[in-house]
């Protein structure tokens, strides 16, 4: 049973920086992987970022080199520092943490990025 809490989603013009947070707890956790995910309006949800045991990343190619995501091993919590923000990045915000084998799902918090 894990628990999830997102913040920095918000409201930011186009070419600024946006950093979201989301910090994991429960009373078994043994997390591997963690990861960013995002549903633009009228589309699917898709990958953003991950980051799993090692320290390795993988981002999809629309990032182009404006995110990065990082992770603390304690507190358990893995960020996403977006820069160089575009219009097509507004989107709800997803954390994913893999506990145990067990996906779990943050309830998404908005980036809406203005022309």
């Amino acid at each position: 049973q894990v628990q999830l809490v997102e913040t920095g989603g918000g409201l930011v013009q186009a070419g600024g920086s946006l950093r979201l947070s989301c910090a994991a707890s429960g009373s078994r956790l043994s997390i591997n992987f963690m990861g960013w995910f995002r549903q633009a309006p009228g589309k699917q949800r898709e990958l953003v970022a991950t980051i799993a045991t090692g320290g390795s990343r993988n981002y999809a190619d629309f990032v182009k080199g404006r995110f990065t995501i990082s992770g603390d091993n304690a507190p358990n919590t893995v960020y996403l520092q977006m820069n160089s923000l575009k219009p097509e990045d507004t989107g709800v915000y997803y954390c994913n943490i893999r506990n145990l084998g067990m996906d779990y799902w943050g309830k998404g918090t908005l980036v809406t990025v203005s022309s």
